[in-house]
């Protein structure tokens, strides 16, 4: 995967989001960043890193999401940003491409 990639994201609300990879020193640091005491990842720190390093277009804040349905459209979106960073969308797309070829 090539430096600072980009992936267009659209949320099942249909909202559009672009995310960019930051480089791999930048996804260690936040991967060492997002832990808590226990070494598992806080959801809270993870939205944080990933809005501020990941996502950016719309640029948003954990604020901007409202309501019940807004927390349900920041968990598909930071889910999908940290996917993208730690190369684990990319099964998904291989399989589709299988799928598409049959």
């Amino acid at each position: 995967m090539a430096n600072f990639a980009q992936k267009q994201f659209t949320s099942k609300a249909g909202n559009d989001y672009t995310f960019q990879f930051p480089g791999v020193r930048q996804v260690t640091k936040i991967t060492d960043r997002i832990k808590n005491k226990f070494g598992g990842a806080s959801d809270e720190k993870l939205s944080e890193e990933m809005l501020s390093h990941v996502v950016v277009e719309p640029k948003q804040k954990m604020d901007d999401f409202k309501g019940p349905s807004g927390y349900k459209e920041l968990g598909e979106v930071v889910g999908a940003a940290y996917a993208f960073i730690t190369g684990n969308d990319e099964k998904d797309e291989s399989e589709e491409d299988s799928k598409d070829a049959e």
